[in-house]
C-alpha cells in the first residue's frame, strides 16, 4: 500500500520512536480513516524509529501481496 496523503501527514506529525500500538492510538485520536488504520494495524509489532521506517514496511507489504502466486496467476511467461 502506498500511504495516502492523510496517512503521510499523520506519520510526519508522529513522535518517534513509536510502537504499532502508539500509532494506532494516535491514529484513532486524530480521526485517521479506517483504511489507513487497517494498514497501520497490519504493521509488525515493534518500535519504529521514523516515518520512513513505517513507509518501508507498508510498501514492502504491498509489493509482497502484489506478487503472490494468486495475484500473478494472470501473468503469461514469454
Amino acid at each position: 500500500m502506498r500511504p495516502s496523503s492523510a496517512l503521510d501527514r499523520f506519520l510526519r506529525g508522529m513522535e518517534y520512536p513509536a510502537t504499532r500500538d502508539d500509532l494506532l492510538r494516535e491514529a484513532a485520536r486524530d480521526g485517521l480513516g479506517p483504511d489507513d488504520r487497517t494498514a497501520l494495524a497490519q504493521l509488525p509489532e515493534q518500535s519504529f524509529s521514523a516515518a520512513w521506517h513505517i513507509r518501508y514496511h507498508l510498501t514492502r507489504r504491498a509489493l509482497t501481496e502484489e506478487f503472490t502466486p494468486s495475484a500473478s496467476a494472470g501473468l503469461v511467461a514469454v
